[in-house]
């Protein structure tokens, strides 16, 4: 199912349950989709966003940023935060300036960098696949984001030949999980769908519930947003994997319709 055929049907998601596990406060729109195509919404968030320590160091790394070669945003809350801690923060002429996702493209054209490049893919490699990161030889890159996650972007941007500065302007954090959420998960009802969109939001929620609660999970059908997703997903004791096309919101929608249309067959 396309991304555009998600908004066609106002009751496509009618009887199903759907987790959100997007970071702490960073749902809200994805459930109010969820809601609109007659879906239950449930959060369970898989992380939880801090802004790192304003130093000298942070500032003058941000401040060197500018005038590189290419600058990547990693995320919508590495923009968010890099321009929480430097509102005017700003970059040279010749600087191009890229997005992992059309999210984080939308969060950089709000603050008028409407001509920063993201590509089709949602993802590391999708960004690698573009023709301005192939040659970066005696390049200056920075990377914006978290410190941690995944390395392929990071080493693969220096076997290119990359002068790579990694700027961490947030860290992830494991949610707080409560009594609440505890007792939204036992009262799940089938058919429920898992949005998952990182190992490290799985790896946190398998490690942050309680095995009981966990075990009442395991039953959920995963919307898995790559394959590797879906292998850390079994891994962890689920089942039942359905891939979507992306981490995006609308694919990860489009997937759960897909699997709750299977479902009534």
């Amino acid at each position: 199912m396309s991304a555009t055929a998600v908004g066609g049907n106002a009751a496509a998601l009618a009887g199903a349950s759907v987790i959100v596990t997007r970071p702490v406060g960073g749902g809200d729109a994805l459930k109010r989709r969820i809601l609109n195509l007659g879906g239950r919404a449930l959060s369970l968030p898989g992380s939880s966003l801090r802004a790192l320590v304003d130093t000298p160091a942070l500032r003058a790394q941000l401040r060197a940023a500018r005038d590189a070669d290419r600058v990547i945003f990693s995320s919508p809350a590495a923009v968010r935060f890099a321009f929480a801690l430097w509102p005017a923060l700003r970059f040279g002429r010749s600087t191009q300036v890229f997005g992992v996702g059309a999210a984080t493209g939308r969060a950089l054209s709000r603050l008028g960098m409407v001509n920063a490049v993201t590509p089709s893919r949602q993802d590391s490699e999708g960004l690698l696949a573009l023709p301005q990161l192939k040659q970066l030889r005696g390049l200056r890159v920075a990377l914006i984001g978290a410190p941690g996650g995944r390395e392929l972007l990071p080493q693969s941007l220096i076997r290119r030949g990359a002068q790579l500065t990694r700027i961490g302007v947030y860290q992830r954090l494991p949610p707080r999980l409560n009594r609440r959420h505890f007792a939204a998960i036992e009262t799940l009802s089938a058919p429920c769908f898992l949005l998952l969109s990182s190992e490290q939001t799985l790896a946190n929620i398998c490690h942050v519930l309680p095995a009981d609660i966990l075990a009442r999970l395991h039953p959920v059908e995963v919307i898995a947003s790559s394959a590797r997703v879906a292998v850390a997903a079994r891994e962890c004791g689920f089942a039942s994997v359905t891939l979507a096309r992306s981490a995006a919101s609308d694919d990860l929608i489009a997937a759960a319709i897909g699997a709750l249309a299977r479902h009534r067959l």
